[in-house]
């Protein structure tokens, strides 16, 4: 049986990690967002951090967003950490400092989709939601499609559905997402079957490495001159300046004449 299968190999092979020993909707929400597009193993040291600076949706609302964007640094892709910021502010503000119970409410706080409110819901509320991320995608792939190419998140669904724990959620992603991480460091990736399958696009020289580099250069060493910041980064100049106007719109600098600041 399916279910026995990824059990067992769970109660044997069980990870450990500082978000799995607690089901605070806050500490959870933080996680969801760092493990989106990172791995676990980069996770883990900053989650802790993450936490310790900034414990509550109280705490993050009201910091401001240089202090967040620090302590964030080494994970990358950092609008999820202005979104996370955003995520606090929506709670404390529309929701009395509570995280929403429900799919509906959650979609519609910064940063959330669907996949990221089911995780929620699983291990903060253990509420039984049908949830795709990439290791348990990876598990439906392998035991429910092993000869097929181009398998659809809209195929996986109903599978995840009808075979869920619905007595214990949580347990049961936690053991799904175990599965599936044993299967990418023993197998060929059965991912690559997915639909949406795409291999990542290299970091060197790309617009999120520019990006990167500018909120390193503000955080380190403060507000700094536009000409001086662009002579730093690799590439024209007018595509350093595009990328800075859209930083802009988006919240993360502020641009005061030829001043470059975090917002």
């Amino acid at each position: 049986m399916f279910q026995d299968k990824i059990y067992t190999y769970y109660h044997q092979h069980a990870r450990s990690f500082p978000w799995r020993e607690t089901t605070d909707p806050y500490c959870i929400l933080v996680s969801e967002f760092m493990l989106q597009q990172t791995q676990t193993e980069r996770v883990t040291g900053k989650y802790e951090e993450f936490v310790a600076c900034f414990p509550s949706f109280a705490s993050l609302a009201r910091a401001n967003l240089h202090s967040v964007l620090k302590a964030w640094q080494g994970l990358g892709y950092n609008r999820r950490a202005l979104s996370l910021k955003e995520t606090a502010g929506r709670v404390m503000q529309d929701h009395r400092g509570r995280l929403p119970e429900g799919l509906d409410g959650l979609v519609m706080l910064p940063g959330i989709g669907r996949s990221t409110a089911g995780a929620i819901l699983a291990f903060a509320y253990n509420i039984p939601v049908a949830f795709i991320e990439t290791n348990i995608r990876r598990v439906y792939i392998h035991f429910f499609f092993p000869e097929r190419e181009r398998v659809g998140d809209r195929e996986i669904l109903p599978l995840v559905e009808e075979t869920m724990d619905r007595d214990n959620p949580r347990d049961w992603y936690y053991a799904l997402m175990d599965y599936g991480a044993m299967l990418r460091a023993k197998l060929p990736n059965p991912n690559r079957k997915s639909a949406y399958y795409t291999r990542q696009a290299p970091f060197e020289g790309s617009i999120r490495q520019i990006r990167g580099k500018i909120l390193k250069m503000l955080l380190s060493q403060g507000p700094l001159q536009e000409a001086e910041l662009v002579s730093e980064l690799s590439g024209e100049p007018s595509r350093a300046r595009t990328i800075l106007c859209e930083m802009e719109r988006e919240g993360f600098i502020r641009i005061s004449g030829s001043l470059i600041s975090i917002r």
